[in-house]
Order: structure tokens, then sequence, then C-alpha cells
């Protein structure tokens, strides 16, 4: 299957006059390399670690990395990729089912808008129709800290954002997803993606239904 990839840019002013963002994506490993992270951005890993992990992404056939930058800082960023192999979504071995794997934005340049608009670069010119792309959201990675929000308020806060690429809620009896009711599935099928693979991806969000 061709993972397609229309590279996008846009050019953010910033409010304080301070200069400006550029927003681009999908870049090239070399683009990632050539930029360095923002000291913020340690949400998964240490932002060096961050920063390899990056690079690696982007250099994976359907890997796609969409990122914010302030001169050669990357002070946000958006991952696209397979699931990893001991998650259930890699169990069907569907080469159109693509994970939205993180979305994180640096402290110092939040309430700017630049995860929707970091997201929504990514689905520019239907480059991702012919997949489904979905997003699993565990609240133990959610900054409830430095937000000051509810556990509740941020779920809100994450459909919020993920509605702006139609992405919608799904269920699934996925034992991680379940394990709390704040955690959730969401889920964009593409308009080109064939019945066959909703299918599929029926089949793995509800594993135990078909066990019996």
């Amino acid at each position: 299957m061709e993972h397609i990839k229309i590279k996008q840019m846009e050019i953010l002013h910033r409010p304080d006059g301070k200069g400006q963002l550029v927003l681009e994506g999908p870049v090239s490993p070399d683009r990632v390399s050539a930029c360095h992270m923002h000291p913020q951005l340690d949400a998964f890993r240490r932002p060096a670690e961050q920063h390899e992990a990056l690079i690696e992404i982007a250099d994976l056939p359907e890997g796609r990395i969409i990122m914010a930058t302030d001169g050669d800082q990357i002070v946000g960023y958006v991952t696209f990729h397979y699931a990893d192999e001991y998650e259930r979504w890699s169990e069907g071995n569907m080469d159109d089912l693509i994970e939205l794997g993180a979305v994180e934005i640096a402290n110092d340049y939040r309430g700017l808008g630049l995860a929707k608009k970091l997201i929504m670069l990514a689905f520019q010119e239907q480059q991702l129709d012919n997949v489904i792309v979905f997003t699993t959201e565990y609240y133990w990675h959610w900054d409830l800290e430095s937000t000051g929000l509810s556990v509740w308020d941020y779920r809100k806060m994450m459909e919020k954002l993920m509605k702006n690429v139609d992405m919608v809620w799904f269920a699934t009896d996925d034992p991680e997803i379940c394990s709390h009711p704040a955690n959730c599935l969401m889920v964009r099928v593409g308009r080109k993606v064939p019945q066959s693979s909703v299918e599929a991806f029926d089949r793995l969000r509800f594993r135990q239904r078909f066990m019996y």
C-alpha cells in the first residue's frame, strides 16, 4: 500500500510579536535531525531520547512527524506510525491502520492552538483518506498538573481536539482502555478505506466477542 506524504507548511505569527513559528510535515529524518528539542518536551522520554525517536519515526515508510519549530528548536510535534508490536492494534497486520501516537507541545508555547494546527496540517490534501487513523487516550499520559484540569475536563479537551479532524469515540474491550472510564479510543476512517479493513479493525476492537 502506498503511504502518501505531501509536505504541508504554515507560518504562525506569535501574538507577542516575538517572531514566527513554522509548522510543517511530514518532515524528513534529516529535517528533524537538524533541529533540537525544547527542554520542556519530556512527557514521554527525556528530550534528547525523544528527538532520536522522532528521527526514527520520520524514517519509517508509514511514519509521519508534523512539527512546530521556533528557529531551529522543536516546540511541538505530532507522530503517526504503526502500532507497537506488543499492542493488540498490530495483531491484524493491517497496512492501512495508523496510530496517531503522540501530541506534545512545550509549556511555554501552549495557548497558541499549536496542537490543533499540527493535527489539521497532517490531514491536508486528503493524504490520510486511504487509512484508518486511531489514537488511544490514557489519562496517565495527560499533563493534569501543568494544566490544572480534572481528568474529565482533560478528556473533553482531547475529544474536542481530535474532532477537528473528524476523529470520533469508538467502543472497544481493550483492557488498558477499559481500566479507567476516562480512557478512550478515537478513530477516523478515511473515505477511501475498504469495508474489509473496517471489519478487520472491528475484530481488533472487540477481541472478546469473537472468542465465544
